[in-house]
């Protein structure tokens, strides 16, 4: 039973590959129904992660578990509820897309009075309904992407974990994957764990990110955390535009509480502060009889952060 509220929990997590160590005493605290990133070059112990989660391969020390079951010592109770997606995804091509979500259904001991209510419902999910008696080696690569999310769906998993889910994929199929796992998220709680190295998509999608770096992970947290942390020493940067100059305004934002620094350059006022002021601020200016005309606070673009990790190593 999971006493904790997260879906995996892992201490000091380390793996070695003839004497080389590929994942170096990581700690991983991932809560349920959060969408979570995994990054990292590759060589850096995302597979090697994601196999120690499913029970594919031992940890040579620490421990790991999903939702309160150990995955080295219970690695059939973590694979029921456990869905894995990887980039090469594999089905039985001269199969129909019911033979093989029929075919799954059993390997997961789904009674047979339950399978075609299950298939039905989770094609609906992946709007794979009118495609349901086709062969699969007529379904374009998107298709696939998509069946492949009902395939892992149909036991109803906790936690699924899918490894570059929109690699290869035109944008529009891409974002129909996308909004999948979103509403799959908001719906059924179901905690994601995406493997990927497209930053852009990692960004839309993932509350928090992990990035790896030689078997360690170098940085945690939420984007705009990590951002702050890196560039701004954990501070925020509010950056304000107001409709006509005030040193009024000026000097008392400079006396604010949490206020670090205030400087204006060309018309840009920039408020460094260590917390997020934006609403005193807003109110302080409004007070003073001044328009604001622009406000808003710096926010990092993951590559920015991934490749400032990556400068500095």
């Amino acid at each position: 039973m999971n006493i904790s509220n997260n879906t995996i929990n892992a201490k000091n997590l380390s793996k070695k590959y003839n004497g080389k160590l590929v994942v170096d005493n990581v700690d991983l605290d991932i809560k349920k129904g959060e969408i979570y990133g995994l990054l990292g070059p590759n060589g850096a112990g995302k597979s090697t992660i994601i196999l120690m989660i499913l029970g594919l391969t031992e940890p040579s020390s620490g421990s790991i578990s999903v939702a309160g079951f150990n995955s080295t010592r219970e690695p059939l109770k973590v694979k029921r509820i456990t869905g894995y997606l990887p980039e090469k995804i594999g089905f039985y091509e001269d199969m129909t897309a019911i033979q093989n979500l029929a075919y799954t259904a059993e390997l997961n001991n789904i009674t047979y009075k339950q399978i075609p209510k299950k298939i039905d419902e989770v094609l609906k999910i992946v709007q794979l309904e009118k495609n349901k008696n086709q062969i699969v080696k007529q379904f374009s690569k998107g298709m696939k992407q998509r069946l492949g999310i009902a395939d892992v769906l149909i036991k109803d998993p906790e936690l699924v974990i899918f490894d570059e889910p929109t690699e290869g994929l035109d944008l529009k199929v891409a974002n129909q994957i996308l909004e999948t796992i979103k509403n799959l998220n908001k719906t059924k709680e179901i905690t994601f764990m995406l493997s990927s190295h497209q930053l852009s998509l990692i960004q839309s999608m993932c509350h928090r990110v992990g990035i790896l770096s030689k078997g360690k992970l170098i940085g945690e947290g939420k984007i705009d955390k990590l951002g702050r942390d890196l560039f701004g020493g954990g501070r925020y940067r509010v950056e304000i535009e107001l409709s006509s100059p005030s040193p009024e305004v000026l000097d008392k934002l400079k006396n604010m509480d949490k206020v670090i620094s205030v400087n204006q350059n060309k018309g840009i006022i920039e408020v460094i502060c260590d917390k997020d002021l934006r609403r005193e601020i807003s109110k302080l200016i409004t007070d003073s009889g001044v328009i604001l005309t622009r406000m808003n606070i710096k926010d990092y673009a993951l590559e920015e952060i991934y490749l400032k990790y990556f400068k500095e190593e």
